[in-house]
Formats: structure tokens, C-alpha cells, sequence
């Protein structure tokens, strides 16, 4: 029963070439960038990446995306990655770009053995219709476009139907984790991760404290451990700001005014 690991290039040792990953995280709060690190120093290639975001340019998956190793990402938030944009608008990736609350649903589903369900979410838009471009060709031209979507109407209103996501593997960070896998997560990391978890046939967790079975109460738990195989420690140092704002200090004048 324990699934501690020594080291997160074990976690990943398995993952092959053109594996799917479901990766936890929203922006860089919550990102598992150890395992990120450890599958970027492993080598792999043409990875299927399912994540809301594909991090920055130099954290994060996109440190895998610098060195050409994801080949197509399906995302709800690609705006902070300068690499992202050049690569896709070259033609080099190719991007499914979902409507945020129907991903989290379509993991949600893909956990729950859910192979699809009718949302009302991008109804009479182009994701309906169809011909989003998922990959452009060098020329410019799109390449790959996206299908429209099947319609159906429930109480007046148009639903799209959305198929579940299912992954290889699935990559998350927890804030603990005992070693049977029961993980719990810190406030806003509690994103995309348990969804993204629950998504992937092997799951790997990176967890910032691991405690003995028992120690987590079970109030506690954000994710049961039968969702996940692999735990490796993480370092809790181990993140960054992605955009940081402070206001101006103020002045005696301003106070006074």
C-alpha cells in the first residue's frame, strides 16, 4: 500500500513518447513542476497534453513546450506563454481550446466513467459549429480544424454534447498526501488537480508533505488514494508568481487626502 517513490524521474520513468497527460494546475498555482522537470530531463516527445494552461516560457509545461515536446494540448487559457502562440501560429502545435467549466467537466466525467454530457456552454458560438483551427499549416492556412458539435434541446435551450477526457497518465501536486495516496490540497491548488487525477489511468502525485496513514483525517481528504498510484515529495519552495501586482505605496499627502 505505500506508493512513495524516491524520486519524481522514477514516477515518470514509464511514461512513453506520445503518451496523454492530464496536468493539474491553474496558471502556476498547483502545477506539479517536479514531475514537469523530471519528464523534460527523461526525454520524452510528442506528448498530449490536457491541462487548463500550458504555464509560462520558462515554468511549467512550458518548459516542455521550449524544447518541442508537446505536440498538441486541448486548454482553456493559453494567454501568458509567448512560445505557445509562436509555435501554434507556425503550424508546430496543435491546440483543441475548450470553454473552461466544460473542461473541468469533461475530466470530471472521464473519472467518473462518463463518456459524455450535454452542456449549454458555447452553444450558438463556433465551438457548436465547428472549423476552430487546431493546427495551422506553415502557409498560414488551417490545417486541422475542429467538428462541429452534436445539438440537442433541453427545456428551450441548445446543449453541445462534450465527450469525456481520459488520460495516460495523470500528473498533480498536492499540498499532502498520505502513503496511501489520500491526498488534500491548499486552497486555490485545489483546481484543476483532483479532476485531472481522477481523469488519468496512472496517476502521479507530487505532494509537499507526506505523513503516515491516519494522519490526514478523513474530513480532510480532497482525493481519496485509490485514485492514485505514485507519491513523490515535492519541495514546498518549489513555486513562483506568475504575474505579481502590488499597489502603490502611499504618500503622507495621499493619506491625508
Amino acid at each position: 500500500m505505500d506508493k512513495v517513490v524516491a524520486s519524481a524521474g522514477r514516477a515518470v520513468a514509464d511514461i512513453p513518447d506520445g503518451a496523454t497527460l492530464a496536468v493539474g494546475g491553474f496558471g502556476l498555482c498547483g502545477i506539479p513542476s517536479a514531475l514537469i522537470a523530471a519528464l523534460a530531463d527523461a526525454g520524452r516527445t510528442d506528448l498530449r497534453v490536457v491541462s487548463n494552461n500550458c504555464g509560462v516560457d520558462d515554468w511549467g509545461l512550458g518548459l516542455l513546450l521550449r524544447l518541442g515536446r508537446i505536440s498538441r494540448t486541448t486548454s482553456s487559457y493559453v494567454g501568458e506563454n509567448k512560445e505557445f502562440a509562436r509555435r501554434y501560429l507556425a503550424g508546430e502545435l496543435e491546440v483543441e481550446l475548450t470553454p473552461q467549466g466544460t473542461l473541468a467537466e469533461r475530466l470530471r466525467a472521464g473519472g467518473c466513467g462518463i463518456p459524455a454530457f450535454y452542456t449549454p456552454a458555447g452553444a450558438g458560438t463556433q465551438v457548436e459549429e465547428g472549423g476552430l483551427p487546431w493546427r495551422y499549416a506553415p502557409d498560414g492556412t488551417v490545417a486541422v480544424a475542429s467538428p462541429p458539435k452534436e445539438v440537442r434541446d433541453f427545456g428551450g435551450v441548445r446543449h453541445l454534447l462534450e465527450e469525456a477526457i481520459t488520460a495516460d497518465f495523470a500528473l498533480v501536486r498536492a499540498e499532502v498526501a498520505d502513503r496511501h495516496g489520500n491526498c488534500a490540497f491548499h486552497a486555490a491548488a485545489r483546481n484543476f488537480n483532483p479532476l485531472c487525477a481522477m481523469a488519468g489511468r496512472i496517476t502521479l502525485v507530487e505532494a509537499e508533505r507526506i505523513v503516515e496513514p491516519g494522519e490526514l483525517p478523513p474530513d480532510a481528504v480532497h482525493l481519496p488514494g485509490v485514485y492514485v498510484d505514485r507519491i513523490v515529495a515535492a519541495d514546498p519552495a518549489d513555486k513562483r508568481v506568475e504575474r505579481r501586482t502590488v499597489r502603490i505605496a502611499a504618500t503622507a499627502d495621499s493619506r491625508e487626502n
